[in-house]
């Protein structure tokens, strides 16, 4: 009698994996949002980064960095306090691999200055493609590019400092920062009793031979490998911003003793921990009483990249998506030419296409801010409320892309489940949604008509979009309502969309009247792909979200 055999192993009607591609080329909706923004002349070189970042080695770099998380090392072999984090070696491949394309500088020149031309938008562009392969190292970068527009504040430090930030070198090393190649800075501003609410911060700090000295704690320090911190401690006038290096000037290893690192849901390959400050040197950035004011400068700008990465998180589940549904049968036909798959798939690259497009035109309001009053209140106003829908968007989008892959998409072995792991972060980090509209409130009771100008913009820019006018109107009357607060969350959520409506405006008219008609003319359904939109702009957005 013979056995019957088949193979059990035989795979087929499964998705290529999404690797060696050009996340730049592929990406039409990004191409044409960094043209309109004033990055054309940029092409050739994000195209080289979106190749190198699209291979299959950085993938794998950062699958490696996840599964390997830091590790603490309070004290060395013989009880020195050390404080050291240690990392795995893809963690600092992918940081070199930033820092060699400028992710964490291109943006100031030598002596901290704006760089100025395109240089925010196209740095978003790299940004936006490295948070697609991994987006845990990136917090490190971020904070180190948005130091500098706090170290602005104290001239004379910055300019000792800069010259060590202003490198394309990453140097991991545990030594004074004078002594390296590069640099990089993190961040402590919450404490337990406080958390957003800074001024309640107990940490203190005592004036001492022309510097400080810190004693206190932070609930939350980020990235606690970095060569020096900004921190924020009470000294004699209030509140106030330090410097505070992870060395003395004599060499000595500083008092910063790191407690724990947080055991956090995602962005496992980034360490968060908690730290005292045992009399720790710092030198102030800044004037005494004024470190909110100070740090601000900070924020506001990771604030950005947090609007930034949390768009790159979607368009990488959209294209993971995607590519599955066109390489995988059920019922006899591929997934992508199924009807409900392909509501499902358009009406999501319609959400990616005005995200990255409403991302792009903040970055450019970053570039002219500075010499262009409109685009310095478009900066202002827009950068909490862009932050809060794009940010917010991010995890229901990916629970979808993840479900467009079935079981696929819900194992470890793919980077979906990853990606939707570090989707919250982003709307939590560097204040949360409603923080995000009490400064939308705060700077519409500053600056009143510089508010109104920019609705006014907005309602120019959308060209008679569908529900544009009804929206602008809905907006200004909720921000005049003594009980603003009170629908603010409802008022900044249609203050974003009739900002990303007129982004994409800029980039697709066509694909903008969608968006206006799905998001602002009418409320869209709660789930993607609970809109009707035709056949032709179906095929449309799926093309232009990843070629064929």
């Amino acid at each position: 009698m013979t056995k019957a055999s088949f193979a059990t192993h035989e795979v087929f009607n499964q998705s290529s994996p999404f690797v060696d591609v050009d996340l730049y080329a592929v990406d039409r909706p990004l191409v044409e949002a960094v043209a309109a923004n004033g990055g054309a002349a940029a092409e050739k070189e994000l195209s080289e980064f979106g190749k190198h970042w699209g291979s299959a080695a950085m993938a794998e770099r950062g699958r490696i960095a996840n599964e390997n998380t830091p590790k603490l090392r309070t004290f060395d072999s013989r009880g020195n306090r050390r404080d050291e984090v240690e990392f795995h070696p893809a963690y600092h491949e992918l940081m070199a691999h930033s820092a060699h394309a400028g992710v964490h500088n291109s943006t100031w020149d030598a002596q901290g200055r704006p760089a100025g031309g395109a240089s925010e938008v196209v740095r978003a562009a790299r940004f936006y493609m490295a948070s697609q392969v991994e987006t845990g190292h990136l917090c490190p970068i971020t904070m180190t590019r948005a130091s500098v527009a706090a170290l602005a504040m104290q001239p004379d430090l910055l300019a000792k400092v800069m010259p060590v930030i202003a490198t394309r070198a990453y140097d991991p090393t545990f030594a004074p920062w004078p002594a390296k190649r590069g640099m990089t800075l993190g961040m402590g501003m919450t404490e337990k009793q406080g958390g957003t609410d800074v001024r309640s911060n107990m940490t203190r700090a005592e004036r001492g031979g022309g510097a400080y000295r810190i004693t206190g704690h932070k609930w939350f320090m980020s990235a606690p490998m970095c060569d020096a911190f900004l921190v924020l401690a009470q000294a004699d006038e209030g509140l106030s911003c330090f410097f505070m290096p992870r060395f003395r000037p004599d060499g000595s290893i500083n008092a910063i003793h790191f407690q724990r690192l947080k055991d956090k849901l995602g962005n496992r390959s980034n360490a968060s921990s908690e730290v005292e400050f045992h009399g720790a040197y710092a030198e102030r950035v800044g004037e005494e009483g004024k470190g909110i004011r100070t740090i601000i400068q900070m924020v506001q700008l990771t604030r950005q990249d947090c609007a930034i990465a949390s768009a790159g998180l979607m368009r990488s589940g959209l294209a993971h998506a995607l590519h599955h549904a066109r390489g995988r049968s059920v019922f006899q036909r591929h997934l992508a030419d199924q009807p409900l798959m392909q509501a499902v798939l358009s009406d999501m690259a319609l959400h990616v296409e005005a995200s990255i497009a409403l991302v792009m035109r903040l970055c450019r309001s970053f570039d002219r801010a500075g010499s262009d009053a409109a685009d310095a209140a478009y900066m202002r106003l827009l950068t909490p409320a862009i932050k809060y829908w794009v940010c917010k968007s991010a995890p229901g989008f990916l629970y979808e892309a993840m479900e467009c892959l079935g079981g696929n998409g819900y194992v470890e072995e793919g980077i979906l489940a990853r990606h939707y792991r570090e989707s919250p972060v982003n709307a939590i980090w560097e204040g949360s949604g409603n923080v995000m509209c009490l400064d939308v409130l705060r700077a519409l009771s500053r600056e009143p008509d510089a508010a109104a100008a920019v609705l006014q913009q907005l309602a120019g820019e959308c060209g008679g979009l569908s529900g544009a006018t009804d929206a602008v109107t809905f907006v200004a009357k909720a921000f005049r309502r003594p009980d603003g607060e009170r629908v603010a969350r409802l008022a900044v959520e249609k203050l974003a969309l009739l900002a990303a409506a007129a982004a994409l405006h800029a980039v697709s008219p066509r694909n903008a009247e969608l968006f206006a008609a799905t998001r602002l003319a009418g409320d869209h359904g709660g789930m993607y792909g609970a809109v009707d939109i035709d056949n032709d702009s179906v095929r449309g957005l799926l093309e232009r979200a990843l070629p064929h």
